[in-house]
């Protein structure tokens, strides 16, 4: 059975364990059995299960276009490792230990699922309507927030750029496929491992302000305090896994941020707190949302187009991977549709080492990986062996629909040794989804654009940046 499987069949069987563990200290917030469809209907609940339907789809969506648009949109992680360098090589090497990465690689992908769903049915069940609808909207649009970084500001995954660095997560055997089938391995800016769950604390901290209270004194402290553990473990993670950078965590606590503010404003005209949804619109106030908005959207997009244009000019320039001495890396190959081929470049940069590559369906490719790391050995028995020599590109044609293909790479240089290869692969789809990806990208800019106008707006009229009351009422205070 595949790890996503596995994972949310355990979801479903902890989940009322912790709905009953949190809810021990006051069982009067219980919702009975008896009462489930009911609440269901009478608080539409049943609109929240199709937003994380809605949300499979758009990630779906996404992936799709992330492979073909990236000989033009190229990625960034040359300019990361200028400014961190090796740091997180020597977080992993400090703490590297064979069952803290065991321990990790499942905290990694089941937690993260967990939180995602176990909150909404947390709050659900204990009869709180606002944060239900809350940390719902968080995953759908945190995640939207994401999609224009992760489709133009690509950066590889640190365990495919720093030498000598272990794939502890991505040389799993285990979860090898389920990684290699969704996770396309240049997504690390930001991280949503830390903006998700980032942005339930700051949804649990905007919603507490507003009302008043504290967090400690919040009926839902200890959950809190379960989701901040959590994000604090998985900050640790991103980081020992060989996954993200540093600048990753700030940069998702950002986004996870912007988001929460967001939604946050967003939910109470979404339930009609103050009226009906369109309730205080003016000609004057949609002119003034659109002229802000639009700016800020405007220069968003220039940015975006900008870089697009610098990756695209320096296409001969680029560095796809650093292999270290004995260090074998992949490159995935989405799946394409029959009587289409991704016709892929893949150069030995170096002026005096050999390279070796295979080419695999990913499928296959778990015997590989069954120790946590690439057999070569193995790699080779499986898969047709190409020599890349000193400076020359091999000319690969993937013709076989349908299913993913790793392109694995290998320096076969003696560990002493120290020689580095870099690696350039560029794989062309055949497929201009540019703008696809750009329409795709809009939703993000324009809530960026809404929650930088929104607070500007609260401190011209002296209130509160958590205040979330429709404008239209602060007028006639």
């Amino acid at each position: 059975m595949a790890p996503y499987q596995i994972m949310m069949g355990l979801i479903l069987l902890l989940t009322p364990v912790i709905c009953w563990f949190f809810t021990t200290h006051d069982v009067s917030v219980r919702t009975p059995f008896r009462k489930w469809l009911q609440v269901i209907h009478d608080q539409r609940y049943y609109l929240h299960a199709m937003g994380y339907i809605v949300i499979i789809k758009w990630k779906s969506i996404t992936d799709k276009l992330n492979e073909p648009i990236k000989l033009k949109t190229g990625h960034w992680t040359e300019t990361v490792y200028s400014i961190e360098g090796d740091f997180t090589y020597h977080v992993q090497q400090f703490f590297l230990n064979d069952t803290l990465t065991t321990f990790l690689n499942f905290h990694y992908l089941f937690i993260y699922l967990f939180l995602i769903y176990v909150t909404t049915v947390y709050f659900a069940y204990t009869g709180d309507r606002d944060m239900t609808d809350k940390v719902t909207l968080n995953y759908l649009l945190i995640y939207a927030l994401a999609v224009p970084y992760y489709l133009f500001f690509n950066v590889e995954v640190t365990s495919s750029w720093i030498p000598g660095m272990e794939s502890l997560l991505y040389h799993e055997g285990w979860y090898s496929v389920f990684y290699a089938t969704h996770d396309p391995l240049d997504n690390a800016v930001p991280s949503l491992h830390v903006a998700i769950p980032f942005g339930i604390l700051m949804l649990n901290y905007l919603h507490v302000r507003e009302t008043g209270g504290t967090l400690k004194e919040w009926r839902h402290y200890r959950y809190h305090l379960f989701v901040l553990l959590n994000t604090l473990l998985f900050m640790f993670t991103i980081l020992y896994l060989g996954i993200h950078w540093f600048v990753d965590i700030p940069l998702g606590m950002l986004i996870g941020g912007v988001g929460a503010l967001f939604i946050h404003h967003l939910q109470p005209r979404l339930r009609n707190d103050h009226g009906s949804f369109f309730k205080g619109f003016t000609t004057k106030k949609i002119r003034q949302h659109l002229l802000v908005e639009g700016i800020i959207t405007l220069l968003m997009l220039t940015t975006i187009l900008m870089a697009v244009q610098v990756q695209t000019e320096t296409i001969d320039e680029r560095i796809s991977f650093q292999l270290g001495p004995e260090d074998s890396r992949f490159e995935i190959i989405q799946k394409f549709d029959p009587g289409m081929q991704v016709h892929s470049n893949v150069t030995n940069l170096d002026a005096s080492l050999t390279m070796e590559v295979v080419v695999i369906m990913v499928d296959l490719a778990p015997p590989i990986m069954e120790n946590g790391s690439i057999d070569w050995a193995i790699a080779r028995s499986l898969g047709e062996v190409y020599t890349v020599e000193p400076q020359t590109t091999l000319q690969l044609v993937i013709d076989s629909p349908m299913v993913f293909h790793y392109i694995m790479m290998h320096n076969p240089s003696d560990s002493d040794s120290g020689d580095v290869i870099q690696v350039r692969v560029l794989n062309d789809y055949h497929e201009d989804m540019m703008g696809q990806a750009i329409f795709l990208s809009l939703a993000s800019l324009w809530m960026t654009g809404f929650v930088i106008n929104r607070i500007r707006r609260l401190k011209k009229y002296h209130r509160k940046f958590y205040d979330s009351t429709p404008s239209h009422l602060w007028e006639q205070e």
